[in-house]
């Protein structure tokens, strides 16, 4: 019997290194699909259209809004992030458990919509190295390196929403932890109705031929 995939969100802090344990577990794991985002910003060096995002103008994005064709979106720096429905669903329906990378305003509200959702928040075992991975990294600016711990502080509030939060420090435990949390999902008896029911129904005929 096939079942039909688990979507699952995963959020985390900028500098949680969610974005290598993702590569990872798709990489170790072909069970798994990463929910491609469709956004208005400029392709960055070294990204594909259709790989890393779907890259689409404003007044496309806009009507992607109005034909309901996104299952979130937001507004972040003048651009748009949304989560194309369709790709969502052809992968669910293959049967691939479907990973939406996505921050905490996105996360709550595909709960909403859909409240069998799993939510994972990723976070290092500390703000102190959240902080060192983040100088560490080199790339930006002591203004910008606090704005995201600043911004760290308000997606902490939204810790607390999520269904499980995974301690980043060692990336194979933690790829290890994600794939034995996302296997426990599928094991659980509200997402086995139909193989219940299935049995129920059989019993009961062979009870009925005895």
């Amino acid at each position: 019997m096939k079942k039909k995939g688990i979507l699952i969100v995963v959020s985390g802090f900028s500098g949680s290194g969610k974005g290598t344990l993702m590569k990872q577990l798709l990489k170790e794991f072909e069970c798994y699909a990463l929910s491609i985002s469709a956004t208005t910003r400029a392709p960055r060096e070294g990204e594909e259209n259709g790989r890393d995002y779907f890259f689409v103008t404003k007044d496309c994005f806009r009507q992607m809004i109005r034909e309901g064709a996104l299952y979130e979106y937001a507004s972040y720096q003048d651009n748009y992030y949304g989560t194309p429905r369709q790709y969502v669903d052809d992968r669910l329906a293959e049967g691939k458990d479907v990973i939406l990378e996505i921050d905490v305003q996105g996360a709550e509200k595909i709960k909403q919509r859909f409240p069998d959702t799993v939510l994972v928040f990723v976070t290092p075992p500390s703000a102190e190295e959240l902080r060192r991975r983040l100088v560490g990294r080199g790339t930006e600016t002591i203004e910008k390196i606090n704005g995201r711990l600043a911004r760290a502080v308000e997606e902490a509030r939204f810790m607390p929403f999520y269904d499980y939060v995974l301690i980043n420090d060692d990336l194979a435990l933690c790829v290890k932890e994600l794939h034995s949390i996302i296997r426990s999902e599928h094991m659980k008896a509200r997402r086995s109705q139909e193989l219940i029911m299935t049995l129920t129904d059989e019993l009961a005929q062979i009870t009925k031929g005895e």
